[in-house]
């Protein structure tokens, strides 16, 4: 078609459209608040990036609304530190890029703080320590001393730091086939691999493998990899006075009852 021709019927196009809409009387939908922006109170709005599911960090409840250890930690600190969030599901191998595009303006998730996420983002002091559990079946006969040999299959959540550990520890080493580390999109996937047999075990922080596995009798941790993983809050590099909100928030949080109770609600330890 002649381009001189196409641009006409699209102007046309979009005259008509506008006068329907004028007649209808309809309104264009609301946007949503821009990140960093202020809301109609005067107080700042950030968007937040969690990786669903990941309990007891963050989660969605049967309404919709993200809850969890982790959110309820960051509406806390947004309280206590004057300003609004907002909370984005984002998939957790794109959620340094999102945040780097400016689609959101932080990480609450249970990020482990490591020297190479520290060449791209920013992080808040550390406010968790976890671990890595090793789950199989019970009565498997799989040891801890199996998986760290490379002999079995084993699932974890992409780009997680279990998944790095094994990368530099197993199969950098020759230890373990590439093959056998089998990558999902998150966690709960691979159990459901680890219980129909596709996987012998699974790997993952230790405080969220006790939650996906609680009521599932069929299996059990059989052991530890200790990693002392500190997690954080990740921002963009050089937003000195949000990482400044940040840590005070967190100190605040973490001097008050408020996050004895948070560690309780959600089984924590």
């Amino acid at each position: 078609m002649d381009r001189r021709l196409l641009s006409v019927l699209v102007v046309l196009t979009a005259v008509i459209a506008v006068g329907i809409a004028g007649c209808t009387g309809s309104s264009a939908p609301a946007e949503e608040t821009p990140s960093g922006a202020a809301d109609q109170t005067g107080k700042e709005v950030y968007k937040v990036g969690i990786d669903i599911p990941y309990p007891p960090f963050s989660m969605i409840d049967d309404q919709g609304k993200a809850t969890g250890f982790d959110v309820e930690s960051m509406e806390w600190i947004a309280e206590d530190q004057g300003f609004e969030v907002e909370f984005e599901q984002i998939a957790w191998d794109g959620i340094i890029p999102a945040l780097q595009a400016e689609k959101i303006d932080m990480i609450y998730s249970g990020m482990t703080i490591t020297d190479e996420r520290k060449e791209k983002v920013d992080f808040s002091k550390p406010y968790w320590t976890v671990n890595q559990a090793v789950v199989a079946k019970k009565d498997s006969g799989v040891t801890i001393d199996d998986l760290k040999a490379g002999k079995y299959a084993v699932g974890t959540q992409r780009g997680c730091t279990a998944a790095i550990w094994m990368e530099e520890n197993l199969i950098n080493e020759g230890i373990m086939a590439e093959d056998k580390l089998k990558s999902y999109d998150n966690t709960p996937l691979a159990v459901n691999d680890l219980e129909s047999g596709r996987v012998q075990a699974v790997m993952y922080d230790s405080t969220v493998m006790r939650d996906i596995i609680d009521g599932k009798d069929n299996l059990e941790i059989i052991g530890y990899i200790e990693t002392n993983e500190e997690f954080g809050i990740a921002i963009r590099k050089n937003e000195e006075e949000l990482l400044t909100k940040l840590n005070a928030g967190l100190d605040n949080l973490m001097a008050s009852d408020d996050w004895q109770k948070l560690i309780e609600k959600y089984k924590m330890k």
